[in-house]
């Protein structure tokens, strides 16, 4: 402090106290304490350097986790405020709230918050509005107010952007990176963590660069890339400790035991935990117990695992996830000791936690993904049930996860038609439907098939995840590649056929009906190219006709319904073009192939400039039983909701974008969509909920069947198999023949048109 001796004591408290500010927001607390300790002169004690000295004081405890000493500080900051320098009051409140925020007094932070954040808006205090808005973001998430916590981190988000307010923009980048982790939703999140921590490095914040960078390893390791995980977190553990920032210690030594109990190495996590539970991190501590309690389990200290598991599940402050955890943890834990009713029981718990965190979201986006952070519990008690020799009671419980954002938009009559998951025999709904059922689900630890036919249902174990994912990726890429897929993937087309459908092959005669209810990258993959051996390598389309589904549960209703007995087109299509989506010079050939299949009274036409977005959403799509698009689609990986059909731009306006989300919002009655458009089925699978863009959502708003293409479709081949398509569907053929009958007569064409790329990137897709 003897650089501030030689100036006036006010400029010295001034400077020294904004030094100190800075210092803590570097995790240098003790730094900061130093720097402004001692007593100020009596003429500034009711001055505005009063109120900041106590404020920088409070800021510094909490920094140190000291919670009383900051709660004291605050007190006293408030109290100089109120009477002396009430403009200074909401800085108080939004320091104060971040406090209660760290001892988790969340309801009262909210009110801490809100009156910081209406006493900056009357005082015209942006930096102070920008505080109170990234806060209250922060806090609707701790409260499990999802919907609440993204339209609010957005909203901070835009406001600090605005008014150029980069620590605010850096903090409300990552607030959204970790409401988007505990929404399961990991692509965002990890995007958002990793600008935090860009922009936190760029500003000069090192304590808040180290803290996204634990939310990019949390968001790497959902993602199952564990090397990527443990590097960066061995990496950012090294600078905390620096820092001497405890909540980031702890918080990498939890992710790197994390890493290690799921990559098989225990010895090596007992020892992070270890180091973990030694700080006694106030953020950190109940994460510690848990993976301690896993740990302890591993180690076969099984009373030391069931105390922590219980005292984890049964306290209700803590986190839903923990507890979701630390029930299913228990049920391993009881099933291992041969305590099989209590284990269930403590399955059923797990998963109604997670359920009830799920219902509490009302925004059809943010509920897609939720089901991420709890799909291993589902698959932990599916594991726990097969090995139990219970298959189907697994089954129902892999359909329970299954479409639920799918079915719970589809009309309550529609819905009401089908008999319940629970209630429903499988083997009746492949007896309706005519077909052989293949349900998959993919795990880490076990992957299962149930091969499901009008007689009876077999349950085969299949290889993990992680050796399935490489196969799919692999043949997809040739897939789109390889001039001659029979000859150059031969091995790879074989090897997945042999993994996923051989097992099941008594069961699906040949020329028979398949219907396949995917699971995680499973949807990305056109089953009908897998290659069949003998009696001479083949594609399995010859063999079989291929449907795709979402659930059993959809599939009863599906089955129960009886076929459109009307005959009308909605086609929409060959639109203006527009500057970032050229001209489809064969969109008009394949308008005019498909007309002449409808009576012309029957027929509905929006081409050209007529070829809008509000045109569509006019029109009373509801009243057609085909609707036909022949346009341009995008494909949204980060807000599957925001995929759209490109049309002309509208009269009024530069909108030319039909949004699934709006397509969501117009109820359909239709037999069949067909979207001819690129990567129409989506680009991102969500657990449970598959591949979520145009298909699904045309399927949300009710349509009973969808073509959908899974990569970019030629512009040029497309016309002659629509054709074929609506030729056969006149002929009376279902949607699934026909339109294996189309992509059999180009697989057979001797032309270009016989490869792969150009027919099987259309699926059909089987509503309710």
């Amino acid at each position: 402090m003897a650089k501030y001796a030689g100036s006036p004591p006010e400029w010295s408290w001034r400077l020294r106290i904004l030094k100190a500010k800075v210092l803590a927001f570097q995790s240098a607390y003790q730094e900061a304490l130093d720097l402004v300790r001692g007593d100020l002169p009596p003429s500034l004690l009711q001055t505005d350097i009063g109120v900041r000295k106590n404020v920088v004081e409070g800021v510094a405890y909490r920094v140190a986790q000291d919670f009383e000493k900051s709660a004291a500080k605050f007190a006293a900051a408030e109290d100089l405020a109120t009477r002396f320098q009430p403009q200074l009051l909401c800085e108080v409140l939004n320091a104060r709230g971040a406090l209660e925020s760290s001892q988790k007094k969340f309801t009262e932070s909210q009110t801490t918050y809100s009156r910081a954040l209406a006493l900056a808006t009357a005082l015209q205090r942006s930096d102070q509005q920008g505080m109170a808005l990234v806060s209250l973001a922060w806090v609707s998430m701790n409260l499990g107010h999802f919907d609440e916590a993204i339209a609010r981190g957005q909203s901070a988000l835009e406001f600090s952007r605005k008014l150029d307010m980069q620590g605010y923009v850096a903090t409300a980048l990552g607030n959204l990176g970790w409401s988007y982790l505990e929404l399961g939703d990991f692509d965002n999140s990890l995007d958002y963590y990793k600008q935090a921590a860009d922009l936190s490095d760029r500003l000069g914040l090192p304590g808040y660069k180290l803290y996204w960078l634990a939310g990019v390893s949390n968001a790497s390791r959902e993602l199952h890339d564990y090397v990527s995980a443990e590097n960066l977190s061995k990496r950012t553990l090294e600078l905390a400790r620096e820092l001497k920032n405890i909540q980031t210690i702890t918080q990498c030594l939890n992710d790197l035991t994390r890493v290690c109990l799921r990559t098989g190495r225990p010895d090596l996590a007992r020892t992070y935990n270890l180091e973990a539970l030694a700080k006694d991190d106030h953020f950190g501590r109940e994460e510690a117990q848990l993976l301690s309690a896993y740990v302890e389990m591993d180690q076969k200290n099984i009373a030391q695992a069931e105390q922590l598991f219980l005292a984890i599940s049964q306290n209700k402050a803590v986190e839903a996830p923990l507890r979701w955890e630390a029930q299913s943890g228990l049920a391993g834990l009881f099933d291992s000791q041969g305590r099989y009713q209590e284990a269930e029981l403590q399955y059923a718990a797990a998963i109604k936690t997670i359920e009830r965190e799920r219902t509490s979201i009302n925004h059809d986006e943010l509920r897609l993904s939720f089901l991420s952070t709890g799909i291993a519990v589902y698959g932990d008690y599916i594991d726990f049930l097969v090995r139990h020799d219970r298959p189907d009671d697994a089954l129902r419980q892999a359909d329970l996860s299954r479409a639920r954002t799918l079915a719970e938009g589809l009309s309550a009559q529609r819905i009401a038609a089908a008999p319940s998951a629970p209630g429903s025999d499988p083997r009746q709904i492949a007896r309706r439907l005519r077909s052989t059922l293949l349900v998959y689900w993919l795990g880490e630890k076990h992957s299962y098939l149930w091969a499901i036919t009008p007689a009876k249902t077999q349950c085969l174990t299949l290889p993990p995840a992680s050796e399935i994912d490489p196969l799919v990726r692999s043949y997809r890429d040739l897939t789109l590649k390889s001039s001659d897929l029979l000859a150059d993937a031969s091995d790879a087309g074989k090897k997945l056929y042999s993994t996923l459908v051989e097992p099941a092959r008594k069961l699906v005669p040949a020329n028979s009906r398949v219907i396949l209810l995917p699971d995680a990258s499973l949807y990305g993959l056109n089953f009908e190219t897998l290659i069949v051996p003998d009696p001479q390598p083949h594609f399995w389309i010859e063999d079989v006709t291929v449907t795709t589904a979402s659930s059993l549960s959809i599939l009863a209703s599906a089955s129960n319904r009886p076929p459109s007995k009307h005959n009308s087109l909605l086609v929409v299509g060959d639109a203006v073009p527009v500057p970032e989506f050229g001209p489809l010079p064969q969109a008009s050939v394949e308008i005019q192939k498909i007309q002449p299949y409808f009576p012309a009274d029957g027929r509905t036409l929006l081409r050209g400039p007529q070829a809008t977005p509000s045109a569509y959403l006019k029109s009373q799509p509801g009243r057609f039983s085909y609707l036909h698009f022949v346009t341009h689609g995008t494909a949204s990986r980060a807000r599957p909701l925001e995929s759209a059909v490109i049309l002309s731009k509208e009269s009024d306006s530069d909108a030319y974008k039909l949004y699934a989300r709006d397509i969501v919002a117009h109820p359909l009655q239709a037999e069949l969509v067909t979207i001819s458009a690129c990567n129409g089925s989506g680009t991102r699978a969500y657990s449970g909920e598959g591949l979520v863009g145009l298909s699904w959502a045309f399927l949300r708003a009710g349509a009973h069947n969808v073509i959908g293409a899974l990569w970019e479709v030629s512009d040029v081949s497309t016309p002659q198999l629509m054709d074929k398509l609506y030729a056969e569907l006149a002929a009376g053929k279902d949607p699934a023949t026909a339109l294996r009958n189309a992509k059999l007569a180009s697989l057979h064409s001797q032309t270009v048109f016989s490869k792969p790329f150009y027919w099987a990137p259309f699926q059909l897709y089987s509503g309710s």
